[in-house]
């Protein structure tokens, strides 16, 4: 391990965002959260010597080791419908701006390089506006930025996309071609983060070229866990066929022929209100659905059809352990718990893919060039 390689994970939860750098030869030195029950599963999996709880508000700069990447997983819920869009000023996401002040407040110790994630509705959050401001207060700080989005499909059975930023500070400058400026589309720049780097030449930008996606190897089959006939989790004939009686006429040819067939096959389903109806709702292409961090209607149910059956029951929290990469993840929590605790993370082979990719290159780049490192002109600013 390179000793430069250092990690203070804000926001850290239940630990997959320091998880998939330390895949990647990263040491996290440093996790931050204020939800204990989250601690309690980071403890059980990865101990908690360095797990400091409390309120990011609260937390004070010297007590942040000197580290070179600082990551922020913060709170998505005010991005959403849930948190009726109230955006980076909202009770939850504003947690974001005690991540900057805390960032600019190690003064000279600050990291050489941020990672930020969240959800891609950040893009058009009041429209745009809060993530402009976002950027412009890592600007503020000496960073320049980039921005891209994974979507976990891509390494596993599950629609998760999200939103990766990464703040460069000057000494990182970087040896490497730029991407091209106005960036082209592609598939981890979509035109909605094209559109929104060329209509911010404000901001300082520093864009690098990132490779292909690999070609996801693994199926929803791969992370089922085999429950027997008589686990107590298999719901009960009748409660099925409510379910059934709520699926949409469109599915139920699809579902009778999977019924029919010769093996099984699973489906995930979610509940969700149609016409002011409440559907059970099953995806036909084969991945899960996003993972949610709520229970009741948010849970994700699981459908085995097959040999002229069809049966059902929610999702188990080892499928959604497997479904974020971490099958092996230790679960001593309660079910809901552990729900919540996978459904608020961030999907392990993505942050290795987001390091192997981008953050080590980057590091290692500047060890090799220090000088080009120091000297070079690393931002591209559009303005």
């Amino acid at each position: 391990m390179n000793a430069d390689m250092t990690v203070a994970e804000f926001f850290a939860g239940i630990g997959l965002m320091g998880h998939g750098l330390e895949l990647d030869g990263w040491s996290v030195a440093f996790s931050h959260d204020m939800d204990p029950k989250k601690r309690a599963m980071y403890a059980g999996q990865f101990g908690a010597g360095h797990y400091v709880l409390g309120d990011i508000h609260e937390l004070d700069a010297d007590a942040v080791p000197t580290v070179t990447l600082a990551t922020a997983s913060f709170p998505c819920t005010d991005l959403s419908a849930a948190g009726k869009r109230a955006g980076l000023q909202g009770a939850q996401s504003s947690a974001y701006w005690g991540f900057v002040r805390v960032i600019d407040e190690m003064a000279e110790r600050r990291p050489s390089l941020i990672l930020l994630e969240n959800v891609p509705g950040l893009l058009s959050s009041h429209d745009g506006q809060d993530l402009e401001d976002a950027l412009l207060a890592l600007n503020g700080l000496g960073y320049a930025v980039d921005m891209f989005i994974v979507d976990a499909a891509r390494f596993l059975p599950q629609s998760r996309k999200r939103l990766f930023i990464v703040g460069t500070r000057k000494q990182l400058g970087d040896g490497h071609q730029a991407a091209t400026v106005p960036p082209v589309v592609t598939p981890a720049r979509p035109r909605t983060v094209t559109e929104f780097i060329i209509a911010h030449q404000g901001i300082k930008w520093q864009l690098r070229e990132l490779p292909s996606f690999p070609q996801r190897s693994l199926s929803l089959a791969d992370i089922v866990e085999h429950l027997p006939d008589d686990d107590p989790r298999w719901w009960p004939e009748d409660k099925v066929a409510d379910a059934l009686d709520r699926v949409r006429d469109r599915h139920r040819p699809a579902l009778e022929d999977l019924r029919a067939g010769e093996e099984w096959s699973w489906l995930p389903a979610f509940w969700r209100g149609h016409d002011g109806v409440t559907c059970c709702d099953p995806r036909m292409d084969g991945i899960a659905g996003c993972l949610r961090a709520g229970g009741g209607f948010t849970r994700q149910l699981l459908l085995q059809l097959g040999h002229g059956r069809l049966m059902a029951r929610w999702m188990t929290p080892r499928e959604t352990a497997r479904l974020m990469g971490i099958g092996d993840y230790e679960i001593t929590v309660s079910v809901n718990q552990a729900l919540k605790g996978f459904g608020d993370a961030v999907c392990v082979p993505v942050v290795q893919w987001v390091s192997e990719n981008y953050l080590t290159p980057l590091l290692a780049n500047a060890q090799a060039n220090p000088m080009a490192a120091s000297s070079r002109a690393a931002v591209t600013c559009l303005a």
